[in-house]
């Protein structure tokens, strides 16, 4: 591995450690030429995923947009950015172990949401709001009665 500060390659492994649930390894290494340390990360390489938006368009499948949505979801609340990050990573392997290449992006919405729904009602709301394109108050209400199990399908 280069040293990032000296560019040389003689360079060794001082710690490896297991992340993201044993799916990657952390090693800190240190440059034997500078003495500089720094962290790399060893991870399987996932096959490439294709999202389909509902506009038809495919891009590639980038994890950090579903951090990012449920982020936003979950500003004020208690949700911590660990949690989001194992939301993110169990999305992201299971997608993986479908075997599929590609993926509706509503797929992955509703994968948010039935995460969101057990983690934290008020950014469930949040975020559904933002995936159902919610217009009015009363598609908010009636949200909030099927989350409290009381929607007698009142519109």
């Amino acid at each position: 591995m280069k040293c990032p500060y000296c560019n040389s390659l003689a360079t060794k492994v001082i710690d490896s450690r297991p992340v993201e649930e044993g799916l990657a390894i952390r090693r800190r290494r240190e440059c034997e030429n500078c003495g500089k340390r720094f962290t790399t990360f060893e991870k399987i390489e996932e096959s490439l995923l294709v999202v389909i938006k509902s506009n038809g368009k495919r891009e590639s499948f980038d994890k950090n947009k579903i951090v990012n949505g449920i982020l936003k979801a979950c500003e004020k609340t208690d949700v911590t950015f660990e949690q989001i990050e194992k939301i993110a990573n169990d999305i992201e392997r299971g997608l993986n172990n479908t075997m599929e290449k590609e993926i509706k992006s509503q797929v992955i919405g509703k994968l948010i949401m039935d995460e969101l729904k057990r983690l934290d009602q008020v950014a469930y709301v949040r975020f559904a709001s933002v995936y159902h394109k919610f217009t009015d108050v009363g598609t908010f209400a009636s949200e909030i009665n099927k989350l409290l199990g009381d929607d007698n399908g009142k519109k």
